[in-house]
């Protein structure tokens, strides 16, 4: 495709992309909840009891955790979308893949928090393995399309 030529964004972006946004965003919403409400917000408050409304949860809050899991989707489909595709469809290229994308959001987040004191090592010891395997999960989904897209029909 040419500068000239004109592209739509289901042509950039095929059938099998979507599906695997929409398998991701069941997956990475449901993971979240998990991870927020049976592990981090309790960890959050026994950590931080001085803190009045540690780890709230109301519509506001709510709200920016839809914008959170919005782009966190987003991130975890098309940028292994586009390593795989660039690096492979082996298992392994989708485990560095999500691997990156947890690195990207996940240890940059959290370590920003344990390094302003927001976060104990406990709670990191907890919140990132658990989004390692959340990303790489995500990611193993976009490998599952890409390959389910390239096998004859």
């Amino acid at each position: 495709m040419t500068f000239k030529q004109k592209a739509s964004l289901p042509t950039l972006l095929p059938r099998p992309f979507w599906l695997a946004l929409v398998l991701n965003f069941v997956w990475i919403n449901a993971s979240e909840v998990f991870r927020y409400f049976a592990f981090v917000m309790p960890m959050m408050r026994d950590a931080f009891p001085e803190l009045p409304g540690i780890a709230p949860m109301n519509l506001t809050v709510f709200s920016i955790w839809g914008l959170w899991d919005s782009i966190l989707v987003g991130s975890a489909t098309f940028i292994p979308w586009l390593w795989i595709q660039h690096w492979g469809a082996s298992k392994t290229s989708a485990l560095l893949a999500g691997s990156f994308v947890w690195m990207t959001i996940f240890v940059i987040l959290w370590l920003g928090l344990f390094n302003m004191n927001l976060a104990t090592a406990a709670i990191l010891s907890v919140a990132l393995p658990l989004a390692w395997l959340e990303m790489v999960v995500a990611s193993l989904i976009v490998r599952h399309m890409l390959v389910r897209n390239d096998a004859p029909q």
